[in-house]
């Protein structure tokens, strides 16, 4: 063999050995190129995970403390706002109500005073005093309100009107002709529970009182009424 074709065949296995090498080199940088993207893929999923599972468990929670002072604390403090609101509302209305001025006052049948407020549509209050001394309450509510005062017998109705006067009760269960035309059949329905049907013409109820231990009222077309407790009744006209 000839020098020349030596030298030659020494490049072409220098090139190959290069070329092989290189190719390595490549092969070795596509391996750890392959191998950092799937380890950083791993990695990231990993620390992704990692992080989310931080982040549901620490920052999340942090998230969830964040969101209970950010909505729940605030929903709350509201609330709680609100709650103190109702209550000063509802001290300053039932502050209200005892210091408004009554609408009028007005003399009734013993001597004694009582004073009328006006709570609403249809809706009154009367306070009975005497001395100074508030000594019975009434109110009404969807009806007239009556009351037996020591035989003093009051009707407070849904306009504000205050009726009363003097004696006259009988004592049910029983049936008592009553003034202007009115029958009453009071019955006796449990303790201190008494019921009283009020009977026009050919015996018709034109209305029916019922205390539940406590006195009831009715004006039945001007005529007034009043049903007590203990099933005493009375009327005026």
């Amino acid at each position: 063999m000839s020098s020349s074709t030596t030298g030659r065949t020494v490049r072409r296995r220098t090139l190959r050995l290069a070329a092989a090498a290189l190719t390595a080199a490549a092969g070795l940088t596509l391996t750890a190129c392959s191998g950092s993207d799937a380890a950083g893929t791993k990695a990231a999923g990993h620390t992704n995970m990692g992080t989310v599972a931080a982040e549901s468990s620490g920052a999340g929670s942090s998230a969830g403390a964040q969101g209970s002072v950010a909505q729940v604390g605030p929903a709350a403090k509201v609330d709680a706002k609100a709650g103190a609101a109702g209550k000063q509302s509802g001290s300053t209305h039932a502050a209200t109500v005892k210091t408004a001025s009554p609408v009028r006052t007005q003399i009734l049948a013993d001597g004694s005073k009582a004073e009328i407020y006006e709570l609403g549509a249809q809706h009154y209050r009367a306070k009975i005093v005497s001395r100074g001394s508030v000594l019975a309450t009434m109110e009404t509510k969807g009806h007239d309100a009556g009351l037996d005062a020591n035989d003093m017998f009051v009707v407070l109705t849904l306009d504000g009107q205050v009726h009363s006067w003097m004696g006259g009760g009988h004592q049910g269960p029983g049936t008592f002709k009553l003034a202007g035309g009115w029958t009453a059949k009071v019955t006796k329905v449990g303790e201190l529970r008494y019921r009283a049907q009020i009977l026009g013409n050919g015996g018709a109820v034109y209305g029916t009182l019922e205390t539940n231990q406590q006195d009831a009222g009715l004006d039945a077309n001007g005529v007034s009424i009043v049903l007590s407790a203990g099933g005493v009744i009375s009327a005026h006209l």
